[in-house]
């Protein structure tokens, strides 16, 4: 880029920084930047340049191109020439001092580049600066600060200059009367200290070391003495902070007897700012530093003032804290510096002062305590070291405090007592003891008050598992402090929502001491501490991992610790649990708390239960955690799920326990502990038992038989009586217990064992205690909880005789009884809601029943089917309060009743079979109610697709009944709702493949006609009637192409009867369907035109809705459009005289020209071919005329009417008009003098004495 390019751009660049845009401003400053990072050189001598030529530009737009000098000459000053850094210089010089006023933008942007320039090139700055800053003048308010901002960025290099400067400026002090000059000489002053002392500090690199700090006493005291008493007492509020904040480093300059002469004015003077002044930063800062400089020269004046300071700097501390505000978080750590400093010199006094601050009740108060405390706790760790057991011993009260905000406070001051040896001091127990406390909080009571800090990252219990696990894992001299004392925390319930954080602690300790050695990792007894045994230990980490995401996963965290202490544990375990614990741990990792099957999960566990014992196999340590395991069961009471687990695990326990004495006590003990109020419990222990009896079946049934006959079941007599109905309360539910016991004996029992004490052990003693005779013994259901009990059981007991290896050859003779009790179970139930799943449980036990033998009587399985739909399809749909709570328990009812239904589907998988599951579920299907269809259809869809995934044809035979099934489904295909529309389609493609399965095609083939329904039930999702019949008619033509012909009459004929429909959308769909069938399949139905005719007429009769009158008309046109001759000979036969709806069928002959001139040439055929009347016996006997009409040629007239007058009719009247001209003139000379047949003589009488005949049957009326 060429020089003169670069200016070029620059002035460009320089006019179009005038823009009014601030942010066009902006852009230009920054491009001039970026053009100086090419060309720096260029780019300055441009702006210079510019800024000369343009003496009258306005401040604003020099300040910009200033600013982007300042960014030059900073980036590049190792790149400037002497030249250039003097031309800078007097630039700089110049625009800062242009105006006498202040204009702070621009004369703070002309001080910028100075300061840049001199941390180079300090000399020619100060050579300019000094020109301007002459005794017996006031300076340039800008020149006295940017010396004092020089000297902060060039310590080195100021501070040779500052003897000379201070030397000159003294005497302007007195000269200065305006506050803003004022400010600048303290901001001097205060930037000329803070360079002496920290050139003083680094005197090693620095380049004059012969500098001493009284080389500039006596000005300081000079300087010192103005501005303490005479500018401290200004009204001005910005001038009075200047002041202190110059007074803080100038104290350390000042002569040690002079500073020590002052200090019983300057600290309460410095103090008294406290009440003058809002932000306080600046104080607090200032009287840090006094401090500082007091201590360093060994004060004696300062303690005299102890207590007023350390007042005034607490109550600076319990000033609340605004996140905010950065102003009044600084001054907390400058008056936090104050206490280490007062800390360090006074502790004694320091602790008499705060200690007792803690017992105060106020929050404030004991925070900003507890907040110091901490502090010195850290900063002055030598001076507090003798000191802790009084520090301990005062945090007795605020570890009492519930308030969340003083509840961090103190876990911080812990962790700061354990960084510092504190926790080591008698006493250090309750700390840890407190911060475990607050680890198992639950989070909900973490919420604090809308106007309270409510930081999710600083809560109580957050913060407090954070403190565990860093002293845990980083503070070494805390291992022999929490080991193994935290392991006594595992085992309370109190401590259950910290068993998260204190697991992780405990592997990390744990690993931490197995490093060191086995003898010293194993867990040693402690005087002091009551640790829990390893059984207890074990108990407690499996039974919390049965729930494994609760606790933010104290699952995986318990099981590591397990592991971990597997020598403790026992030592045979360290090399299994070394294999079956991290697959544990990595299914725990595969899913999440939504996704996870806890019934799975509780299986993997108990099969590590039952490994682990396996693999110690010492039946003495197994009666032991037995025991333990027994005990431990009261502390889940208000846990189910947990104490539900641990119930399983004592079964497992047991199972593995060889002593039958401890077994058989054990047993006796959990039956007469267990709260068989609760139905949680009543479960688990009879999953105990359950468990249990796959190794001890004898001793479990022996001492279930015990407790039956034990006096816990006698009733009490006496003065007792008056508990009466409470005892037989507890007694129902001890009933239900027992029950539950067998039954889950009954289900895990080895079935070997298991089926000879069926009939004569486990199910007579479930029934024991009920009124119905069942099994030629007594029982009585009055508990809904008992009744719940025994229909389980029943359930558990067929299960496990149906999974048995001699199910097949079982004979259940019983089983008939059983059934009809679950019927009773299932009638006993409210028809129109769902309120206990004893219905569902007793549809399962029916579900395994009725897969034994012997098979139920015909009756009975009708029965049975009934009794199951209508207590389940019945039910009315949840509301929207009860929607959450009842839905899981409806759809295992639905799936309980689809299961029985498929059991007893099983029984007979035939076309009658399946026809006869179909015409139960008929009535529902054609409910009015659209919850009830809705159900029917999903049920049948559930029937027909198992039907066909078990279709088994040995031989190619008929599936007879096909017509009439997809007769009965396929009009819902336009039912009012939409899933029922849904199911009926998938009921119609799985009968076409099952007719597809009895003509021989595999399972697995896929016919693309059939498909195409999957296709249409986007249709009829859509509610346009004209989409949904479309699609209806859609699936008509599907249908008409893959059914066999001899299904299409029983089709045809089902779906007549559908026309009768209450739903009116499904007589639509059946209208729609029949004439698409009989359009394309019509021309097979030759031989049931009759009864198809009788049918339509039929039809007409019982229906009055236009809808199916023209349907029915419709349908008559179809089928004769494809079978004249046979049509109108079956409406010939129809009785005369025609009723209405027989000329309605006429009249439908007549709406398409060329089937009406067929109709009308076959019925002048009719009329031509048959003589017109017979002579009767009586003409032959005498005289007198005897003569009667024949029946054929009269319904051929009486039709040609009805058709002839039908508008529609007339280009084929005009088209025969001759012959019909003819016919009927014949006609009528024929009928001279002829009578009508008798039998329509009594039929014309009865009409005529009834009401009057729309017209008779005289031939000339027609």
């Amino acid at each position: 880029m060429t020089e003169s390019y670069v200016k070029k751009l620059a002035a460009i660049l320089l006019d179009a920084i005038t823009d009014k845009d601030p942010l066009v401003q902006e852009q230009v400053c920054g491009a001039l930047c970026a053009l100086g990072e090419a060309a720096p050189e260029e780019a300055l001598g441009a702006c210079e340049e510019y800024l000369r030529q343009h003496e009258k530009l306005a401040h604003p737009y020099r300040t910009m191109i200033l600013r982007a000098v300042e960014v030059l000459v900073s980036s590049h000053i190792g790149e400037l020439d002497k030249a250039e850094a003097r031309a800078v210089t007097l630039l700089a010089s110049s625009e800062m001092t242009r105006a006498k006023e202040l204009v702070c933008d621009w004369q703070r942007a002309a001080s910028d580049v100075l300061v840049a320039v001199g941390k180079r090139f300090v000399s020619t700055v100060m050579e300019e600066l000094l020109s301007k800053f002459q005794p017996g003048a006031l300076p340039h308010c800008s020149v006295v600060q940017t010396l004092a901002n020089l000297a902060a960025s060039n310590v080195f290099g100021m501070v040779p200059f500052l003897t000379s400067i201070l030397s000159t400026m003294l005497p302007m002090l007195g000269m200065a009367k305006h506050d803003a000059m004022r400010v600048a000489f303290c901001c001097a002053l205060q930037h000329f200290s803070e360079s002496i002392l920290e050139y003083l500090a680094d005197l090693d690199q620095a380049p004059d070391p012969t500098v001493r700090k009284d080389t500039f006493a006596a000005d300081m005291l000079s300087a010192y003495d103005i501005l303490f008493n005479h500018w401290l007492q200004s009204r001005e509020a910005k001038l009075r902070l200047a002041v202190v904040e110059a007074l803080g480093p100038m104290s350390h300059l000042l002569p040690g007897e002079k500073l020590e002469e002052q200090l019983p004015k300057l600290l309460p003077g410095v103090l008294a700012l406290y009440k003058k002044h809002a932000e306080t930063f600046h104080v607090s800062k200032s009287l840090g530093q006094i401090l500082e400089a007091a201590v360093s020269v060994g004060s004696r004046t300062l303690e005299p003032q102890l207590d007023s300071l350390l007042a005034a700097l607490h109550a600076q501390i319990c000033v609340p804290v605004e996140s905010s505000s950065p102003l009044v978080v600084s001054n907390q750590k400058e008056v936090l510096r104050c206490f280490t400093v007062l800390a360090r010199c006074a502790p004694d006094r320091l602790l008499a002062f705060l200690l007792p601050k803690l017992d105060a009740s106020g929050e404030r108060t004991r925070l900003g305590t507890l907040q110091v405390v901490r502090h010195v706790i850290n900063s002055a760790a030598s001076q507090m070291e003798v000191k802790k057991p009084f520090i301990l011993s005062s945090m007795r009260l605020p570890l009492l405090d519930t308030n969340p905000k003083v509840k961090r406070a103190v876990v911080q001051v812990i962790s700061a007592m354990a960084h510092h040896g504190y926790l080591e001091q008698p006493g250090g127990e309750a700390m840890v003891e407190y911060i475990v406390q607050q680890c198992a909080l639950p989070p909900e009571t973490e919420k604090l008050g809308p106007d309270s800090e409510d930081l999710t990252a600083d809560s109580v219990r957050a913060i407090s598992i954070s403190t565990l696990y860093l002293l845990s894992t980083t503070v070494d001299r805390m291992s022999g402090v929490l080991w193994p004392y935290l392991l006594a925390f595992l085992t309370p319930v109190r401590f259950t929502g910290a068993l998260t954080p204190l697991c992780r602690s405990l592997v990390h300790l744990a690993q931490k001491r197995q490093e060191v050695g086995a003898e010293v990792f194993l867990i040693q007894s402690n005087s002091n501490v009551a640790l829990p045994s390893p059984y207890a230990i074990t108990t407690r980490l499996l039974t919390v991992a049965s729930q494994p995401y609760v606790g933010d996963g104290r699952g995986a965290a318990s099981l590591r610790l397990l592991n971990a202490l597997h020598r403790s544990i026992h030592p045979l375990l360290g090399q299994r649990w070394a294999t079956t614990v991290p697959p544990l741990l990595e299914h725990l990792d595969e899913f999440t708390e939504e996704t996870l099957s806890q019934k799975e999960w509780e299986e993997r566990l108990l099969a590590f239960l039952r490994d682990t014992l396996a693999v110690v196999s010492d039946n003495t340590w197994i009666c032991q955690l037995s025991l333990e395991m027994c005990k431990q069961l009261p502390c889940y009471s208000g846990l189910p799920q947990e104490k539900n687990f641990l119930y399983k695990c004592v079964g497992t326990a047991l199972g593995a326990a060889s002593s039958k004495d401890v077994v058989r006590k054990q047993l006796r003990e959990l039956l007469e502990a267990a709260g068989h109020q609760e139905e949680a419990e009543r479960e688990g222990l009879a999953c105990c038992f359950g468990i249990c009896a796959i190794s001890h079946l004898d001793d479990v049934l022996a001492q279930l038989g015990d407790f039956m006959r034990s006096d816990v079941f006698r009733k009490s007599t006496g003065i007792f009586n008056i508990f009466k109905e409470r005892s037989e309360n507890e007694l129902e539910k001890l009933k239900g217990t027992v029950i539950l016991c067998y039954g889950h004996v009954a289900a895990r029992a080895p079935r070997e064992l298991v089926l000879p004490k069926v009939e004569s052990d486990l199910l007579p003693n479930m029934f024991r205690y009920f009124s119905t005779k069942v099994l030629g013994i007594k029982v009585e259901t009055k508990d809904p909880a008992l009744k719940l009990c025994l229909v389980q059981s029943v359930c558990m007991a067929s299960q496990a005789i149906c999974s048995s290896a001699q199910a097949g050859s079982f004979h259940f003779s019983r089983k008939p009884e059983l059934v009809a009790q679950m019927m009773e179970f299932i009638k006993a139930e409210p028809q129109d809601s769902l309120r206990s799943p004893i219905r569902k449980k007793a549809m399962l036990a029916c579900t395994y029943l009725v897969s034994l033998e012997p098979a139920l009587e015909e009756q009975m399985r009708a029965d049975l089917t009934r009794r199951c739909l209508h207590s389940v399809l019945s039910v009315l749909p949840d509301t929207e309060g009860e929607r959450d709570h009842q839905e899981s328990l409806y759809l295992d009812t639905m799936r309980a009743l689809e299961d029985l239904l498929t059991s007893l589907l099983r029984r007979d998988m035939t076309p009658q079979g399946l026809q006869i599951m179909v015409e139960h579920l008929s009535p529902w299907i054609k409910s009015p109610r659209g919850h009830e269809r809705a159900r029917a259809l999903g049920l049948s869809a559930c029937l027909l697709r198992h039907f066909l995934d078990h279709l088994r044809v040995g031989a190619l035979v008929p599936f007879h009944n096909l017509g009439l099934l997809i007769g009965l489904f396929s009009p819902r295909c336009a039912d009012l709702w939409p899933a029922t529309r849904r199911e009926a389609v998938s009921c119609v493609r799985t009968l076409l493949y099952l007719q597809l399965g009895y003509d021989g095609f595999a399972r697995d083939y896929r016919d693309d006609v059939v498909e195409r329904l999957l296709a249409l039930k986007d249709g009829l999702v859509h509610p346009d009637p004209d989409v949904l019949f479309h699609t209806c008619h859609s699936i008509g033509q599907i249908i008409a192409k893959r059914l066999p012909p001899e299904q299409l009459i029983s089709l045809l004929l089902t779906m007549f009867e559908g026309l009768g429909d209450p739903d009116k959308n499904c007589s639509r769909a059946a209208t729609v369907m029949i004439n698409c069938l009989l359009k394309e399949r019509g021309n097979v139905l030759l031989e049931k035109v009759p009864e198809l005719v009788t049918v339509l007429r039929s039809k007409l009769r019982d229906t009055q809705e236009e809808d199916i009158l023209q349907a029915a008309q419709h349908s008559v046109y179809l089928l004769a459009s494809q079978h004249c001759a046979a049509v109108v000979a079956s409406l010939l036969g129809s009785p005369l005289p025609f009723d209405s709806h027989t000329c309605t069928l006429w009249r439908a002959l007549a709406v398409e020209p060329g089937l009406t001139t067929q109709v009308l040439g076959l019925l002048l055929d009719k009329m031509s071919k048959d003589v017109p009347f017979k002579e009767t016996r009586t003409f032959l006997l005498s005289s007198s005329p005897g003569r009667e009409a024949t029946l054929l040629p009269l319904a051929a007239t009486c039709a040609l009417y009805e058709v002839m007058s039908t508008p529609a009719s007339g280009p084929a009247v005009l088209g025969l008009y001759p012959q019909l001209f003819a016919a009927l003139l014949q006609r009528v000379s024929c009928t001279v003098d002829v009578v009508l047949p008798r039998t329509l003589q009594a039929k014309e009488r009865r009409s005529a004495a009834s009401a009057p005949a729309p017209r008779t049957l005289e031939p000339c009326s027609c």
